[in-house]
């Protein structure tokens, strides 16, 4: 990598993602929760697969749930109860496509998504989950299987960190196009297990006009969770009018008035799904407390 790319905030390194372990505390800042509407604390659906013991019929038991077995031999009624399956699956998409490789302050947004998705890796890790990853970018998507333990988290490590090598090569290269978002997402239907749950990273630039029928195909057998990474340029920049480039090589102008703030809310809505927005500026202790609050270890709490 030349030089000028090879600076902190910029590059991404794998050792700057294996610290942030430290990040991802056991239980999360209940206190934060109230901050964030709607929320992403959910319980599991449905019963679980796992039968934990059978018992006799009462009034009230679902009938679906009946053991032929157990009522054929005693001649009385018996269901089956089912126990939550306690592994957790977790897919964490990264979007390096060139819209997310710029920032104004501490990092790109590419290496602020990177940032947000190992700290909730590593949580899912320590909760004795497995995780994956596709990382996305304007050229071939890399893809590193699920898997658990320290092991599995450092090779989706690995493979953030050659993903956004090959984003910042492309980008060197002229390559200045975003792939729409929703064809780019059109493999996870492929690769996420059901029941799994998807954690996706992005500016949510370029999304494409199918975005909403994509995750909400996903969303049938899994769980999408995302992230909208931004930069709020507004809240550094004193009022005026700046120059601003356009996709596909177009200008314009815009004008910050005296009072213009990032709004004060942490979640939005893509494509009719709440997403957690998370400042690229912000200080990775920030962004810790957020997600551990927005991602606790256990859904079924």
């Amino acid at each position: 990598m030349i030089p000028a790319l090879d600076v902190t905030g910029i590059a991404l390194r794998a050792e700057a993602l294996i610290v942030l372990r430290g990040r991802a505390g056991i239980g999360g800042d209940t206190a934060l929760l109230s901050a964030l509407p709607g929320g992403f604390v959910t319980k599991r659906r449905g019963h679980g697969q796992e039968v934990s013991d059978v018992r006799e019929y009462v009034a009230g038991d679902d009938i679906r749930h009946l053991d032929r077995g157990s009522t054929a031999r005693t001649g009385t009624l018996h269901v089956r109860r089912f126990q939550e399956e306690r592994d957790r699956v977790t897919l964490l998409v990264a979007d390096f496509r060139p819209s997310m490789l710029w920032g104004t302050r501490r990092a790109f947004r590419s290496v602020a998504a990177a940032e947000a998705l190992a700290m909730i890796g590593w949580r899912v890790i320590e909760a004795g989950g497995r995780v994956g990853l596709l990382a996305l970018g304007a050229g071939e998507s890399v893809a590193v299987p699920l898997r658990g333990r320290a092991r599995g988290m450092l090779g989706v490590i690995g493979g953030l960190v050659r993903a956004h090598e090959a984003a910042l090569q492309l980008a060197l290269a002229g390559e200045q196009d975003d792939p729409p978002l929703d064809e780019a997402l059109s493999r996870l239907g492929r690769i996420a297990p059901a029941g799994s749950e998807l954690v996706i990273a992005s500016g949510f630039d370029g999304p494409g006009a199918g975005l909403a029928d994509r995750l909400s195909e996903l969303a049938q057998r899994r769980t999408p969770r995302l992230i909208w990474v931004r930069d709020d340029l507004a809240a550094n920049l004193p009022p005026g009018t700046y120059p601003i480039r356009l996709v596909g090589g177009g200008r314009a102008r815009a004008r910050i008035s005296e009072g213009a703030r990032p709004e004060p809310v942490q979640e939005s809505m893509i494509a009719g799904f709440p997403a957690l927005r998370v400042d690229a500026g912000a200080a990775p202790e920030q962004t810790a407390q957020l997600l551990n609050a927005a991602f606790p270890l256990d859904r079924g709490a």
